[in-house]
């Protein structure tokens, strides 16, 4: 209830980071991209965590989960289907989408849980891609270290690619494919950066999985 409460109250704050940094939120939108032109077309998708629907507008999709009422109307303006809902406890029927998006696990309460509930809502050889900062890397490490001073990061929980594989794999998928951004401190990026392949040195990494 605390994260929810605080993006409910700070919605305009929120807004406003991607403002500051467009050029590390395009970024991480074309790592995304990437992993995305790889399913085939004309699929259905979703966002968990769909906050106020930046990163499911400019990607094309059109439906996402999102528990801040808030953050939600903000998306619903974007021209975005709203349900009402978390991650733990997805309201939605077993294997209705081709493939599930997260951004943010890093709010998520139970991130295992999360995973496991994306592998239900899925179709058979559906896929997961997940954007996450990666904790073993600048921006991580900065993010954790000024958690407490931070206004969205409080109770947030960084994770390493190593670990969300690992839930990945314990939740049922696999043929993992990764890719990477955010080359550099986070006010250092000054131009939109071109993905890398693995990870291990941008401080944003996207994994794309398949359910068994």
């Amino acid at each position: 209830m605390n994260q929810i409460k605080i993006f409910n109250e700070n919605v305009e704050a929120y807004e406003a980071w991607y403002e500051k940094y467009p050029e590390v939120y395009l970024s991480e939108v074309a790592a995304i991209k990437e992993q995305m032109l790889k399913l085939p077309e004309n699929i259905k998708g979703i966002e968990v965590g769909l906050g106020t629907g930046r990163f499911a507008q400019v990607l094309g999709i059109k439906e996402g989960v999102e528990p801040a009422n808030e953050m939600a109307a903000i998306a619903l303006k974007r021209g975005i289907e709203v349900i009402n809902g978390n991650a733990e406890n997805l309201p939605i029927k077993d294997l209705n989408f081709d493939f599930v998006l997260f951004v943010t696990i890093c709010h998520l309460n139970n991130v295992k849980r999360a995973f496991k509930e994306a592998y239900r809502i899925l179709k058979p050889k559906g896929s997961i891609i997940i954007g996450f900062i990666d904790k073993d890397q600048k921006i991580g490490k900065t993010y954790e270290e000024n958690k407490m001073r931070s206004t969205f990061f409080r109770y947030a929980n960084f994770y390493s690619v190593v670990y969300v594989t690992r839930l990945l794999k314990e939740a049922g998928f696999a043929a993992f494919e990764y890719n990477q951004t955010l080359f550099g401190e986070l006010d250092e990026i000054k131009e939109v950066q071109l993905p890398k392949q693995g990870f291990g040195q941008g401080s944003f990494v996207v994994v794309k999985a398949v359910k068994k």
